[in-house]
């Protein structure tokens, strides 16, 4: 299955757009008023357009067979999740969602309750939409198709880099904050979080947009407070050691 860049673009953005439709319906519902999910301005989700076009891609060769199709979506999605889950946390010091209450959790980055649905929807593309949005594409022209493409293209990276700048604000809100509290007695990972989601809010509305869209963001500093802290119990025993003698 071979089709023009401009076409898997345009396929891309259809999911993720849909990735971003079914995330604010659960997310409202559960929330019971509109929660403008994702890390984008825009009215998308990448990661599902991502995952559509690698089941798209790579399980092609599994259509024959649904029940290896169904769970070769389960893996590839399920890698494609923890893997930007690390990513995200790697980069902003930040867990934008954490499973680790749920039950057949892998580090809190994936589990089993998602898992499943990633396999319904594998099936889903290969057998439904995708044969439906395809022949859409189809039945317009190559060029028309191509200035469509390279059209969301633009919209999108400025939205890519406008988002970027928000979303590294947490990291940097997190360092600065806890450079701020070095000394003091504060030494609580949902305390610094509240801190920095209250100074995030404070930024600009695109600030408090992201801050809503992921009630559940933790800022990571756990692990550095405790190195430092270990460190500070290291000297005092040094010195408590020195003053004996």
């Amino acid at each position: 299955m071979e089709y023009s860049l401009a076409t898997y673009f345009l396929l891309f953005m259809v999911y993720a757009v849909a990735g971003w439709i079914m995330e604010v319906t659960c997310k409202s519902i559960e929330a019971k008023k509109f929660i403008n999910r994702g890390f984008m301005i825009g009215p998308y989700c990448p990661i599902y357009g991502w995952g559509a076009i690698f089941i798209t891609i790579l399980l092609h060769r599994y259509t024959d067979d649904w029940i290896a199709l169904f769970f070769m979506s389960v893996i590839t999605c399920g890698i494609l999740e923890y893997l930007t889950s690390y990513v995200m946390e790697k980069l902003f010091h930040a867990r934008w969602w954490d499973y680790s209450r749920r039950k057949y959790n892998i580090n809190g980055r994936v589990c089993l309750e998602t898992l499943i649905p990633f396999g319904i929807l594998g099936l889903a593309v290969m057998y439904v939409t995708n044969p439906l949005i395809l022949a859409g594409f189809a039945k317009v022209s190559e060029h028309t198709l191509n200035i469509v493409a390279i059209v969301l293209f633009i919209v999108f990276s400025i939205d890519g880099l406008v988002s970027l700048v928000v979303v590294s604000n947490v990291r940097s809100t997190s360092t600065k904050l806890n450079k701020e509290d070095a000394g003091k007695t504060m030494d609580n990972t949902e305390e610094m979080t509240a801190k920095v989601k209250e100074a995030l809010r404070k930024k600009s509305i695109l600030h408090r947009r992201l801050v809503n869209a992921y009630p559940d963001l933790q800022t990571i500093l756990k692990k550095k407070k405790e190195e430092i802290r270990q460190k500070t119990e290291a000297i005092k025993e040094d010195i408590k050691n020195k003053t004996k003698r």
